[in-house]
């Protein structure tokens, strides 16, 4: 077969070149459906499964110093690939310590990132509460994570830039208000990671996402509702957060409850599955 480009990739039996760095990918719009992509080592099997599936929106794992990184090739072959499908690509990063050096990401991961020409938007999952710092000083590390974030959004040249966060993000106080509605304020969207596998009761995915769509509502700010897929343990408090060991039509069913429960809130943005190894695992 023949091959295009020093970086040619094939979809569906068809040579795609590389893409080229004039392709203005700025204004593809949000899709209803996204998926987080941590492992982008097979391309090919990334988007065949966004096709399949229904996922119109990817959140591409990008290292430091993307432009000297050897997974800069595999990132151009997804894009590549994504173009054709018409699926649109956003740069995911993010680790707890980023809240410690900001300006340092900007310029390691953020600039380089962007710089590319690949991405349409930024999704970020910094995750502040992973550290012993947050039972320690939280007020402390809630100040730099949202002081992050602002110097994030500052620098991402109209990228548009979304940030995860975890259901109870509205109970945690924050500058006079609830740290979810602070996230919010600082960037375009939100990914609420409410990780139930069933969608009904006091806690399924439909009530402990709840106050986040409704702050979403009330700032003007779409939200996205995460759902996870890969294996947690074995505990039931782990369990219960994941599809795994579930069949796709169960997982698919509880979903349609998830999207009719929130379809009449204006800022209900769709679904964000975690993440692509994770979900190609659930079949039938």
């Amino acid at each position: 077969m023949a091959i295009v480009g020093a970086l040619g990739v094939t979809v569906a039996g068809q040579a795609v070149a590389a893409p080229l760095p004039t392709v203005d990918r700025s204004a593809r719009p949000a899709s209803a459906r996204a998926m987080w992509v941590w492992d982008t080592s097979d391309p090919q099997a990334v988007v065949s499964l966004a096709t399949a599936r229904g996922i119109g929106q990817l959140y591409a794992a990008v290292p430091a110093h993307v432009d000297s990184s050897p997974e800069l090739a595999e990132l151009q072959r997804l894009v590549a690939l994504a173009d054709v499908a018409r699926v649109r690509v956003d740069a995911l990063g993010g680790d707890p310590g980023w809240v410690d050096d900001p300006a340092r990401v900007v310029t390691s991961w953020l600039q380089p990132a962007l710089a590319t020409g690949l991405f349409t938007g930024v999704h970020v999952d910094i995750e502040p509460y992973t550290t012993p710092a947050w039972t320690k000083n939280r007020r402390a590390v809630i100040t730099r994570y949202l002081a992050t974030l602002d110097r994030l959004h500052a620098a991402t040249a109209g990228a548009p830039i979304e940030a995860d966060i975890p259901f109870w993000f509205d109970e945690v106080p924050a500058n006079g208000s609830t740290l979810d509605r602070e996230v919010m304020r600082r960037t375009e969207a939100v990914a609420v990671m409410a990780y139930r596998n069933h969608a009904d009761g006091p806690d399924g995915t439909i009530a402990v996402a709840s106050a986040g769509v409704a702050a979403g509502a009330q700032l003007g700010r779409p939200v996205r509702i995460g759902q996870e897929t890969n294996d947690l343990g074995v505990e039931p408090t782990e369990v219960k957060q994941t599809f795994h060991g579930m069949t796709l039509a169960q997982m698919d069913s509880q979903l349609s409850l998830v999207r009719d429960a929130f379809s009449g809130s204006p800022a209900f943005a769709g679904l964000a599955i975690h993440d692509s190894r994770g979900y190609a695992a659930i079949t039938g």
